[in-house]
């Protein structure tokens, strides 16, 4: 795109030649940042799992919408089944999200320096780094989010037709990504009803846009019903037995660490700006929404720190508009400015590191001692050296290895009626992805939508001289339904989670039970 170009796309949203360059310079920064980063510490879990869906096009599936999937299935189509070509997606979608950001904060009134004060820290927060690293719904959830806040914010130059028509397009397209776009819908409605736009709600403009966001996501919720509802199953679950629980404090104060404890005065700064100063007016229901969503998620009481990532690129966009603005003396450009900046890029620096894999394994171990980080998760789950993000980057092909010396070691006519279980989807989308590469059994696996598939594949078997490989498990359990059982290996992974390594594996012959007996009580949605 020329200069030329640039500049009439630019125009009708009132950015002026002079001060486009942040608009491309940050962004690009961003996606490159992340493009030379992008092989970390190898695959992580959750992208295996999502390439084993990518072959099982569907409308729906037990943890998330269809969205995320169908776009990875295009990129495999298009680009392959690289790493890079997969980790390329979320890179890009990062640096729409940090442009969406420096949008908003031109029509909050900011100018060069509040544009690329709330780009960086929106870039770099920690917990943004680290959902724009892999493959995931959550980077098409960040920009989702921001997009809906920027056509919120343009809502006098939009009026009142186009902006709802295009928020409930984002908002069924966000919900048919991640079903917690739900959030967001209720803090903008909150935001309408408790400030002057409260008058768009006896046209009919906000009711269509609502009725195109449902149409959008009536394809998933059909996908539900038809099966019984599994989402449902699965975040009780989740909610009931795996997700750590927190205090409103507890909430509260992972919201300044995941998002850099430097930036905090920034988009705590924001939100009293949306709430209090005069040109924050027209953007109050953004404060609103965020306080609503914040609220809904601390009550629960299990919900991760990271679900209100999404809500903060507009209270860095108010904060870097309120703080330009404060600063506007000769001396305060020249000293406080480029103090404020400093700080946040070396803040960054510092942190990234716990963050995004920059550091090798050892090294990011003795920075994290240095600053005083312990390993963390979100769930209910043993840690070793390394926080679950990282951990869940390592031993995968270790531990389809196994899984294929065990398999090759058995006679020609018995691998033929041979299947391994796996006891989550990581292990069975690392056993999947190896099988792609060399002729490996059928993977059988219990765990979210793996569950729905089994079945299919255990079907293609005789249970009277079905073969498995089972990883994983008690030996007294598989003993309970086989004839013979025996245990001939184990998981070694190094650094990956504790619970993944050391897992016995097992040889199981002569089923006793009906196959779809075992099924049934085999499931586990968490």
């Amino acid at each position: 795109m020329d200069s030329r170009s640039l500049s009439s796309t630019l125009a009708p949203l009132g950015i002026r030649p002079a001060a486009r360059w942040p608009l491309v310079v940050v962004p690009a920064a961003k996606l490159l940042f992340h493009l030379v980063l992008f092989a970390g510490y190898g695959i992580f879990r959750d992208e295996l799992y999502y390439m084993a869906c990518a072959e099982r096009l569907a409308f729906g599936y037990v943890d998330h919408p269809p969205l995320s999937i169908a776009a990875l299935w295009l990129v495999r189509l298009v680009a392959g089944d690289s790493l890079f070509a997969m980790r390329a997606v979320p890179a890009l979608l990062g640096a729409a999200t940090v442009l969406a950001t420096g949008l908003l904060v031109r029509k909050m009134g900011g100018r060069t320096f509040a544009q690329i004060l709330a780009m960086l820290a929106v870039g770099w927060a920690p917990v943004l780094l680290s959902l724009q690293h892999f493959y995931s719904m959550n980077a098409f959830d960040l920009l989702f989010w921001s997009l809906a806040a920027l056509t919120w914010a343009y809502r006098d130059d939009l009026g009142a037709r186009h902006t709802w028509l295009l928020l409930g397009l984002l908002l069924g397209l966000g919900l048919q990504n991640k079903i917690s776009v739900l959030w967001l819908g209720a803090g903008l409605l909150a935001g309408v009803v408790a400030t002057p736009r409260r008058r768009d709600l006896a046209t009919r403009w906000p009711w269509i846009g609502g009725l195109l966001a449902a149409v959008l996501f009536a394809p998933h919720l059909i996908w539900q019903v038809a099966h019984d509802w599994p989402t449902l199953e699965f975040i009780d679950n989740a909610t009931g037995h795996k997700m750590v629980s927190r205090s409103l404090f507890e909430f509260f104060r992972s919201q300044i660490d995941m998002m850099n404890p430097l930036t905090a005065p920034l988009w705590l700064g924001g939100l009293l700006w949306l709430f209090f100063a005069h040109r924050g007016q027209s953007f109050r229901s953004l404060g609103w929404a965020y306080l609503v969503v914040f609220a809904l998620l601390a009550a629960s009481g299990t919900s991760r720190p990271n679900y209100l990532a999404p809500a903060y690129g507009w209270l860095f966009a108010a904060g870097a508009t309120g703080f330009e603005g404060l600063t506007q003396a000769r001396w305060a450009r020249w000293t406080l400015r480029p103090a404020v900046a400093a700080l946040l890029l070396v803040g960054a620096a510092a942190i990234a590191p716990l963050a995004i894999p920059i550091l090798p394994v050892d090294s990011y171990i003795e920075w994290a001692k240095t600053l005083g980080a312990e390993p963390s998760t979100s769930e209910r789950k043993e840690l070793g050296a390394l926080p679950q993000f990282y951990a869940d980057m390592h031993g995968w092909d270790e531990i389809a290895a196994t899984a294929a010396t065990v398999y090759d070691s058995l006679p020609a006519d018995e691998r033929a009626r041979t299947v391994i279980a796996a006891p989550d989807y990581g292990v069975a989308g690392a056993i999947e992805r190896l099988g792609r590469q060399r002729e490996l059994a059928p993977v059988a696996c219990a765990h979210n939508s793996y569950w729905l598939w089994g079945l299919e594949t255990l079907a293609e078997f005789d249970p009277t001289e079905l073969t498995v490989i089972q990883i994983g498990g008690e030996f007294d359990d598989l003993a309970a339904v086989f004839g013979q059982v025996e245990r001939v290996a184990h998981t070694d992974c190094g650094y990956c989670m504790p619970y993944e390594d050391g897992r016995p594996v097992y040889l199981a012959r002569r089923l006793q039970v009906p196959v779809e007996t075992v099924w049934q009580a085999s499931k586990h949605f968490d």
